[in-house]
């Protein structure tokens, strides 16, 4: 019998309702921009972070790294791996 009533694909809400579902769409929205930032930081370090990895990894036949004035360049890799992190 149910089959024969035609409801037309809405449903009554009240004003509350409403606004409690505007306001988890607006939340959603949100917070799909934060992963957005997130995962592209992410790759942005994970970009960063190979090339040093590749050069730590290659002449593996060496026992020792030449690294002249490391201090200074890993000083500054971490400034800018902190500025990635932090979206600046």
């Amino acid at each position: 019998m149910t089959d024969d009533i035609f409801d037309f694909g809405f449903t009554a809400v009240d004003e509350h309702e409403l606004e409690s579902v505007r306001k988890a769409n607006e939340e959603h929205e949100v917070l799909v921009e934060k992963i957005k930032s997130v995962d592209t930081r992410a790759k942005t370090l994970y970009d960063n972070i190979i090339p040093l990895l590749d050069n730590l990894k290659a002449n593996p036949e060496k026992d020792y790294i030449y690294w002249p004035n490391r201090y200074e360049k890993i000083d500054a890799f971490a400034d800018k791996l902190y500025k990635i992190m932090n979206g600046e």
